[in-house]
C-alpha cells in the first residue's frame, strides 16, 4: 500500500460533508454497513464522488467509526424499520 493515502478518523466528518456535497445521500444502515445512495445525475455525481474518495484516501478500516458517526448524526436507517428512507424517521 506504499503512497496510496489512508483516511483518519478524525476525517469521518469531513467526508461525509464532502460527499453530501457531493450528491450523494450517504447513511448507516444497522451498525454493519453504510451506502453512497440516490445520486440524481450518476455520470456528474460519479465524478464528484470519485474526486472526494480520492482526497481523503482508502476508509476501509474506518467502516465501524464511519457508521457510528452517520449515527450520531440521524443519517441511518434499521434494517427494521417501516421508513424507506433515513430522513422519513424525523417526520
Amino acid at each position: 500500500m506504499a503512497g496510496k493515502k489512508i483516511m483518519k478518523a478524525s476525517d469521518i466528518p469531513a467526508w461525509v460533508g464532502a460527499m453530501i456535497e457531493a450528491g450523494c445521500d450517504i447513511c448507516a444502515i444497522d451498525e454493519f454497513g453504510y451506502v453512497i445512495c440516490d445520486i440524481k445525475n450518476p455520470r456528474k455525481q460519479r465524478r464528484k464522488v470519485d474526486r472526494v474518495c480520492g482526497q481523503f484516501g482508502e476508509r476501509g478500516h474506518l467502516k465501524f467509526e464511519i457508521i457510528a458517526y452517520l449515527r450520531s448524526i440521524g443519517r441511518f436507517i434499521d434494517r427494521d424499520s417501516e421508513a424507506e428512507h433515513w430522513s422519513e424517521k424525523f417526520h
